[in-house]
C-alpha cells in the first residue's frame, strides 16, 4: 500500500476530470479525494502501487476534452483515514 499526492495541470476543470478520477479509483479499490485548485486538480490517493499506477496513468491523459501539461506525483505511507474516494469541492 502507498498514497500518492497527484496535481494535474493543465485544461482539467470543467471537464469530468474528477468525476472520472473518482470513477477509476472506486473501480480500482482506491481511497482518498481529488479536488479542484488554482493549478487544477489535486488528487490523494491510497491503494496498491499497481492500482496507483493505472490512476496516474489516467491522470496523463484525463478525459477527452482535458489537455493535461504535467503531472507531479509523491509518495508517503498511507494513513488509512478514508474509506472511500471523493469528489471535494
Amino acid at each position: 500500500m502507498k498514497r500518492a499526492h497527484i496535481i494535474v495541470h493543465g485544461y482539467v476543470q470543467g471537464v469530468f476530470f474528477r468525476a472520472g478520477t473518482r470513477d477509476l479509483a472506486r473501480k480500482l479499490g482506491i481511497t482518498g479525494w481529488a479536488r479542484n485548485i488554482p493549478e487544477g486538480v489535486e488528487i490523494v490517493a491510497e491503494g496498491d502501487e499497481k492500482a496507483l499506477k493505472e490512476l496516474i496513468a489516467y491522470c496523463n491523459k484525463g478525459p477527452r476534452i482535458a489537455r493535461v501539461e504535467k503531472v507531479t506525483v509523491s509518495y508517503s505511507r498511507p494513513t488509512g483515514e478514508f474509506v472511500t474516494f471523493e469528489v471535494r469541492y
